[in-house]
């Protein structure tokens, strides 16, 4: 998957609801469940991904924030 077909965060969660509700309703053929497994798969990787990178992001920035600080709270 290219980033420019690369779905939003909440596309992709979107997709993973609908594809637990499919599962959970039991009226997927065996191999439609198998497909649907495997694409939730993906998604579920895809979302842990992005909310990974997000916590990552989230850190630099209290960090950089408790370092513009620092200087201040010395003075």
């Amino acid at each position: 998957m290219t980033s420019t077909d690369e779905p939003t965060f909440e596309s992709a969660q979107r997709e993973l609801d609908a594809i637990v509700e499919r599962l959970e309703s039991g009226e997927a053929s065996l191999d439609e469940a198998i497909r649907l497994w495997e694409r939730g798969e993906e998604l579920y990787r895809f979302c842990l991904a992005r909310l990974d990178r997000a916590q990552g992001r989230i850190e630099e920035l209290a960090r950089a924030a408790r370092d513009d600080a620092a200087p201040r709270e010395r003075a």
